[in-house]
């Protein structure tokens, strides 16, 4: 149906900058909602950024200001600029994207995850 690729993720100093992308391809109709979470061993996935369709975005408080979430529909891209990392930025880094599919109804997608790492 949908297959998401993240990328860009990797080992960066603390302070600085990472762009993460995401990547979409199969029968896309629509892309509604791209969201942005992370998960660390032994801890729930965490919401950190959303864009909708109308390119209102949400962040979670942790990275406002920090984070800045992007979109490009023609490409089907979505991207994630992480500025003035911290270690506890480190996680894994997951797209997902509700989207309407030809022959199928909306749902969410995700992506298989990439790695950051922030050292001190």
């Amino acid at each position: 149906q949908v297959q998401l690729v993240e990328s860009g993720g990797g080992l960066v100093q603390a302070g600085g900058p990472l762009r993460l992308s995401c990547s979409a391809s199969g029968k896309i109709l629509v892309v509604r909602d791209i969201n942005w979470y992370r998960q660390t061993p032994g801890n729930q996935r965490e919401f950190v950024a959303r864009i909708l369709r109308e390119e209102d975005t949400d962040y979670a408080d942790s990275v406002k200001g920090r984070f800045t979430i992007s979109r490009d529909d023609a490409m089907l891209m979505s991207y994630l600029q992480m500025n003035s990392v911290t270690p506890e930025d480190t996680a894994v880094y997951y797209c997902t994207i509700a989207a309407n599919v030809v022959g199928f109804p909306l749902q969410t997608y995700w992506g298989q995850g990439t790695q950051v790492t922030v050292s001190s």
